[in-house]
């Protein structure tokens, strides 16, 4: 099973780093939770598809389109979890922003049901973000 998840996690990030947000998508659980860390605007527990949607649209539109995942450079699987480890970056307002995350998503029923997300250095996101 672990083979499946992280097949699975792989075709999400290369769907995301070619921009077909439609297959990303696809990935996702309808009832998918998402824990996005911090302290700032974006930060918090979102719930369902919809919402999980929005977040990214936020992400893209505080981004000026530039947020995306430069590399997955490690994936880990645990049963039905997959860590992944990333470098991410956006640029906005004169403001940019790369750095390393670990990404660690829970499969259920061959889709992602639960994400939860480490930054490097939260603060620097945090401020980013605003």
């Amino acid at each position: 099973m672990s083979k499946q998840n992280t097949d699975l996690v792989r075709a999400y990030f290369d769907a995301l780093m070619r921009g077909d947000l439609e297959a990303a998508g696809n990935a996702f659980a309808d009832n998918l939770v998402w824990h996005q860390p911090g302290g700032n605007s974006l930060s918090g527990t979102h719930r369902g598809k919809p919402a999980v949607f929005g977040l990214l649209g936020g992400f893209m539109e505080r981004s000026a389109g530039s947020f995306r995942i430069d590399r997955v450079d490690q994936l880990f699987a645990n049963g039905d979890l997959v860590a992944a480890t990333i470098v991410f970056s956006a640029r906005a307002s004169g403001k940019a922003m790369s750095m390393a995350g670990v990404d660690l998503l829970r499969v259920e029923n061959g889709r992602i049901a639960e994400v939860w997300l480490f930054s490097a250095d939260q603060p620097a996101e945090d401020a980013f973000w605003g």
